[in-house]
């Protein structure tokens, strides 16, 4: 099976091929901090770049996997879209994968030690999407922690609820993700490692969504939604608008 995955949940655009002989292509654009994501621009360009360096077209790809977060609104609709109408015009099967627990299982097989993940990405709004998972069969992280958006000081409950679920206290947990740099002083206070900043673990590879999406079975196009985990931020502007509250 080959395999085309996306990822847009956080401003950086990801995309990747899993080739046949379990061999991967990858390519990513991480735009500077404060600097418009090009992800509606970048990634059919990407994709094509892919396939172009594994020497093949667009007719060999047996199924599209993208993430489908939790991460920014407009990035996933993008990402989602491209996925949806790739999988349509190429009679390819499509799957959503949890971007959260994809940035789990490239941390966990990158440090096979680790017994856990915490996975916290910039939410904007001064909150993280936050998300724990130890290692699972067959390379699939085994969720601890369902995701969710919440302020940085609440990040010691996500730890709690993870350490409840696991029946024991994981030793060594690794944060990982955009959010995890942001909020690096709330993690030391709640005892959590994270990444230096310069590693690749904060950012999210492709080939992770590629090597999850492989291993699921293919969904409806129309049940592959974004997971947003909060309201829009339209849908408030608009509430408040209506109630006269900011004004």
């Amino acid at each position: 099976m080959i395999v085309l995955g996306i990822d847009t949940s956080t401003p950086s655009s990801a995309v990747a091929l899993l080739l046949a002989d379990g061999s991967t292509v990858q390519a990513r654009d991480d735009p500077p901090a404060g600097a418009h994501p090009g992800h509606a621009t970048r990634l059919l360009v990407m994709a094509a770049d892919v396939l172009a360096r594994a020497g093949i077209g667009w007719s060999a790809i047996d199924r599209v996997a993208v993430g489908v977060g939790p991460g920014t609104f407009t990035g996933l609709r993008i990402g989602i879209a491209t996925a949806r109408g790739l999988a349509q015009s190429l009679s390819a099967e499509l799957v959503g994968v949890s971007s959260t627990q994809a940035l789990a299982a490239q941390a966990l097989a990158a440090e096979p030690a680790r017994e856990a993940v915490l996975v916290v990405i910039d939410a904007r709004r001064g909150e993280a999407f936050a998300a724990a998972y130890r290692a699972g069969d067959h390379g699939v992280p085994q969720e601890l922690a369902a995701p969710r958006a919440l302020p940085p000081e609440e990040l010691a409950g996500v730890l709690a609820e993870a350490e409840q679920a696991a029946g024991a206290a994981p030793r060594d947990w690794l944060a990982v993700g955009d959010g995890a740099g942001r909020f690096r002083a709330q993690l030391d206070a709640d005892a959590v490692e994270v990444a230096p900043d310069a590693s690749p673990l904060h950012l999210l590879s492709a080939v992770a969504i590629c090597e999850l999406g492989a291993r699921m079975a293919g969904t409806p196009i129309q049940e592959i939604l974004p997971d947003y985990r909060r309201r829009p931020d339209a849908e408030l502007a608009l509430e408040a608008a209506g109630t006269g509250k900011g004004l």
